[in-house]
């Protein structure tokens, strides 16, 4: 489920742009937008996993690419 969270999107270049934008544009679905209720019996994290991941729940996590590199 977390490979499905990510889409991708090519802008409009104007062939008058001085500066043409970055090709392809990368965006993040979050996984509350795929599970329209809450089922019974989700698999949960620890509960110092969950402290560090900032949910309980494994099908809500949704991990930021670090923007150190």
């Amino acid at each position: 489920m977390r490979d499905n969270q990510w889409r991708e999107w090519e802008p409009y270049i104007s062939p008058y742009d001085p500066c043409p934008p970055i090709r392809v544009k990368r965006y993040n679905v979050p996984p509350n937008q795929f599970i329209v209720y809450q089922p019974m019996n989700l698999p949960q994290f620890s509960l110092d996993e969950a402290l560090r991941k900032g949910t309980l729940w494994p099908a809500l996590y949704s991990p930021y690419p670090s923007r150190r590199a």
